[in-house]
């Protein structure tokens, strides 16, 4: 069982080749977006990078956006009624879905279901997102739902399309087992696992599944083993009825009902899409204003006083460490004057484009050295009291307050090759409009320059 301060997902901090990520022993990494060429992908098994031909496929994706900004219908009319035992019985004739599940720790699964909800409206079905696993802080904390924690009915409305949730569709307490047909992307694009990506979601909805494999030319490079990307358009292609018929092999027999059956046509499901997605991904209010609280509590100040603007801090130390390879641990990781030069010029470039001097700085972390602590408050900067969320609230709250925080700062530092700093410097940019670094690390002086 994982700590609950080791929030984060455990993916490798090697050097990455090119602009793609770096293999896991268990996981592929999702390390970066290079404009608008690479998507980042979580649970569809890779990385999704736009190839080919990108210009023309940003035109198309951007098409297909103008023509969804339309007020979304409510999710009630996509589905029958309330929850049913069966998913079948909730399933309009008139309406397509789509589907996957995660497992590679909470901030990746966001990928995922970001990811999910764009391969959506490619293929113009409907997204239907389960609940966020605990595989970042064990098995014993129960799944939390995605609207408890991001406000699904403002998604809707800033994407223009209905985003449902399992739990609209099918009852969480159903006992019913639903058989379904899925495509198995894990095994088209690495060769180390010899079946398809495994996820307690399957379980909690009560699926039994049959996967079939995805056709090899999914993959960025066909046949190259250190290569695990894939582009969302070949996997929409699997969407549409020529493909998939060409596409289709002997299905896995499901593991409970050993049934054999093809990729689901009307709920297309895959085993395992930021820009044009994430962006509208926010905090539920309820989680804002829990967040607003522990902040204000950290600066002093009292509930209804103005919050002042600060510069949010991520430092990614604690699983890190096992990629530092023979690199002593103080010269691995940046240290902290190396980190406060990086605010620095958060710092100045705040005030270059607003003319806006930022006293505050909020350190999040899930480093456990005490002394190191006590130097990020020798530098005045603060930190988030976690001594009682957990057992007031419960252990997906650290992660979850940590992860707010560092999207409201009006200037972010993070950690590079950290897929939690990544997402935190995407929302800072997109919704603070304000100024990124992202501190090197893995040798003496990484991050000098």
């Amino acid at each position: 069982m994982e700590s609950d301060t080791q929030y984060e997902d455990k993916w490798p901090a090697a050097k990455a080749v090119g602009p793609a990520a770096l293999l896991s022993r268990r996981r592929f990494a999702l390390v970066a977006w290079v404009a608008l060429v690479m998507v980042s992908v979580g649970g569809l098994a890779t990385f999704i990078m736009y190839t080919s031909h990108p210009a023309t496929q940003i035109t198309e994706t951007m098409d297909v956006l103008r023509n969804h900004t339309h007020s979304p219908p409510s999710p009630q009319s996509h589905v029958a009624g309330g929850p049913t035992m069966s998913f079948r019985e909730n399933l309009r004739a008139d309406t397509q879905y789509i589907t996957s599940w995660v497992s590679a720790g909470w901030t990746n699964d966001v990928f995922t279901y970001i990811n999910l909800i764009y391969l959506g409206i490619i293929t113009d079905r409907v997204p239907i997102i389960a609940e966020f696993i605990p595989s970042h802080i064990g098995g014993h904390v129960p799944p939390i739902p995605f609207g408890k924690v991001f406000d699904v009915p403002r998604l809707r409305n800033l994407l223009g399309r209905s985003v449902l949730e399992w739990r609209e569709v099918k009852d969480p307490n159903s006992t019913f087992v639903d058989d379904i047909g899925c495509w198995n992307v894990w095994e088209a694009v690495q060769y180390r696992e010899a079946y398809p990506r495994r996820s307690r979601s399957i379980n909690d909805v009560k699926l039994d599944i049959s996967f079939t494999k995805a056709p090899t030319w999914i993959k960025m490079i066909p046949n190259y083993e250190h290569d695990q990307h894939v582009t969302f358009w070949s996997l929409a292609r699997l969407a549409f009825p020529s493909t998939r018929a060409a596409s289709l092999v002997t299905p896995l027999p499901s593991p409970k009902h050993n049934v054999s059956l093809p990729p689901d046509e009307h709920l297309l499901c895959y085993d395992y899409p930021w820009r044009f997605v994430g962006q509208y991904l926010h905090w539920t209010p309820e989680l804002e204003q829990l967040t607003n609280a522990y902040v204000r509590r950290a600066f002093g100040i009292t509930e209804d006083s103005p919050m002042p603007p600060f510069i949010s801090i991520h430092v990614r130390h604690y699983d890190f460490e096992a990629w530092c390879g023979g690199v002593p641990i103080q010269e691995c990781f940046a240290p902290l004057p190396v980190i406060a030069r990086r605010v620095r010029e958060v710092k100045d470039e705040i005030f270059t484009r607003t003319g806006k001097v930022v006293n505050h700085v909020v350190m999040t972390s899930d480093e456990r050295n005490a002394t190191w602590w006590q130097e990020v408050a020798q530098l005045g900067w603060f930190t988030p009291d976690h001594s009682e969320t957990k057992e007031t609230y419960g252990e997906w709250y650290p992660p979850l307050i940590d992860a707010t925080i560092q999207s409201q700062g009006v200037g972010f530092v993070g950690t590079d090759r950290s897929t939690m700093s990544i997402i935190a410097a995407r929302r800072v940019e997109a919704w603070q409009n304000g100024p990124i670094r992202l501190v090197k690390w893995g040798t003496p002086g990484a991050d000098d320059h």
